[in-house]
């Protein structure tokens, strides 16, 4: 894991590109600058929610889910 699958995901056109691992349990997200929106596709309340400065969002360990960053990009402290 890591070099070549960073080099994978360059080569789909992102420039910014990194290796996270997050530990077991939830972890929590502090929006403190510009937005994200966030939605879990395998469930059954597929609607997408945006978070703004100020917003705490929580996401389960193990649960799917997609993030989109907004327009100006999204700065966020994570707890886990």
């Amino acid at each position: 894991m890591g070099r070549e699958h960073e080099e994978q995901v360059r080569s789909w056109g992102f420039s910014h590109v990194f290796t996270w691992s997050d530990g077991p349990g939830l972890t929590t997200h502090l929006v403190v600058r510009g937005e994200l929106t966030l939605w879990y596709p395998n469930e059954a309340d597929r609607e997408k929610r945006t978070y703004g400065p100020g917003a705490r969002v929580d996401v389960d360990a193990g649960r799917v889910h997609e993030v989109w960053m907004g327009d100006e990009g999204c700065t966020y402290v994570i707890g886990e």
